[in-house]
């Protein structure tokens, strides 16, 4: 039987036969889709979000539907994927384009009665391995000069946007515990942790400045593990027939879904989803126009999402701000219709503009006066500015011992004492959050070189310095 359906050339009655199986197959499909619907009116989740703000949950797709593409969408990039990975069973179709194989299965039957595909043989669950028939093979080509694209299906930029305005950044609102959570591993003054709580919990862009060392990269770091919790994301975005590249694991931490994640009962996850943690995109100097732009390969067709579309519900900051290789009148024009209206405009590969959401964090880090560095129309938007200065003694210290304890080095009052009469006091020499480590990692380094006992002499402390320093 198998090879007669394989058969491109199929007699008559082995046709019907095969549009009565067909039809016997969609019958107890809609039967189990019924009963599936059926199952959801009885107390089970249907919608994406399964009720309420900050809740969002990407179910499982019961019907093409769910999955917000056609039909035609979906034949394209299965006929791509045989096209450019060869022959597959319909299971593994199912897990490279991440939908249900009850979704697959009769797209795969629709396409083998179109002639466009074709049964190689056997697979197991009642399954087959597919090939692309000649017509097929022809179809797909002229598919994959369009675009090459033939991972997961993509989710649809409204269903995005929507997924954004649940998870949006905008509706968390850390308390002083999240933040003394979140910078458990540094030591800050009490009225830096005063300052930055509100400009945290408002959603809005903030500046952080001040001298070089003191920590203004290590706080932005960790402004994101304040609102402590994750989100999903699509892993790709259909856009008017474009596909966009989200998910980045250069710039994303999945955390995938376990026993002692929070569940949804019954549901399970739309495998087109990925679960991350609410993202901390670094841009430092290396910051071009073209990284706030989608960039599109020739080759493909297929375009990558821009570092502001990445780090949409989390935090994006600009590191070095006054240092990137573009001009600050260029990043700062380019950002203030989105900073004041939490929403962005990009341009698609046909020149199309799209709205998209802007609804992350943005701090922007510098060592350069804020007054020369920044315009006032742009300070203005920027409701926050926050100044991250030299620590005092009393905190120097404690950064000192906290890094002995930590490197396991020996130490004792007297060798503080001794580096910060002589090298701090002595020189005029002002502190910074950086310097208790760099230095005491000097140390470390000496001793392990040359096998000799880890201790803070003043031998060891000179060199340190005169290493660290260049006015010793």
């Amino acid at each position: 039987m198998q090879s007669a359906i394989a058969d491109a050339t199929r007699p008559t009655d082995t046709t019907r036969l095969e549009d009565l199986v067909y039809s016997l197959h969609q019958w107890g499909r809609s039967e189990l889709e019924e009963a599936w619907r059926t199952d959801n009116a009885n107390g089970r989740p249907t919608s994406a979000t399964g009720g309420g703000r900050g809740s969002f949950f990407p179910e499982q797709p019961t019907c093409i539907t769910e999955t917000g593409l056609t039909e035609s969408e979906l034949e394209a990039l299965i006929l791509k994927l045989l096209f450019l990975r060869g022959n597959l069973s319909g299971h593994n179709i199912s897990e490279r384009i991440k939908l249900p194989f009850i979704l697959v299965e009769p797209i795969l039957w629709q396409l083998t009665k179109d002639r466009l595909l074709a049964y190689s043989e056997s697979a197991p669950l009642n399954d087959h391995v597919y090939q692309l028939s000649e017509v097929g093979r022809e179809q797909a080509r002229r598919m994959v000069e369009h675009c090459g694209y033939f991972g997961a299906a993509p989710v649809p930029l409204d269903i995005y946007l929507d997924s954004v305005q649940e998870q949006s950044i905008a509706e968390q609102h850390p308390t002083v515990a999240d933040l003394h959570r979140a910078f458990a591993d540094l030591l800050l003054p009490p009225q830096m942790l005063a300052r930055l709580g509100p400009a945290i919990n408002s959603g809005r862009g903030f500046l952080l400045y001040g001298a070089p060392g003191n920590g203004k990269t290590s706080i932005a770091e960790r402004v994101t593990h304040a609102f402590g919790d994750c989100i999903w994301i699509p892993r790709v975005l259909a856009i008017d027939g474009q596909i966009i590249r989200l998910f980045d694991r250069l710039n994303h931490e999945e955390v995938p879904l376990d026993e002692t994640s929070p569940s949804r009962g019954w549901a399970r996850n739309d495998q087109r989803w990925v679960r991350i943690r609410r993202p901390t995109i670094i841009a430092g100097g290396e910051l071009t126009m073209e990284n706030l732009e989608i960039t599109f390969t020739t080759s493909t067709g297929v375009g990558e999402a821009p570092l502001q579309l990445k780090s949409n519900c989390g935090t994006l900051v600009i590191d070095d701000f006054g240092r990137q290789r573009i001009s600050i009148e260029q990043l700062l024009n380019r950002w203030i219709v989105p900073l004041e209206k939490r929403y962005d405009f990009l341009s698609l590969a046909n020149g199309q503009k799209i709205q998209v959401a802007f609804d992350q964090l943005i701090i922007f880090s510098t060592n350069l006066p804020s007054r020369e560095l920044i315009h006032e129309s742009f300070l203005r938007r920027i409701p926050y500015k926050i100044e991250v200065s030299d620590p005092s003694e009393e905190v120097f210290r404690t950064l000192l011992y906290r890094m002995c304890e930590s490197l396991e080095i020996p130490c004792e009052s007297w060798s503080i004492d001794y580096l910060i009469d002589q090298h701090y006091k002595a020189k005029g020499r002002p502190y910074r959050y950086c310097q208790p480590r760099d230095l005491l990692l000097q140390i470390r380094s000496y001793c392990l070189f040359h096998d000799v006992p880890m201790e803070l002499t003043e031998e060891n402390i000179d060199l340190a310095v005169s290493n660290y320093f260049s006015d010793m």
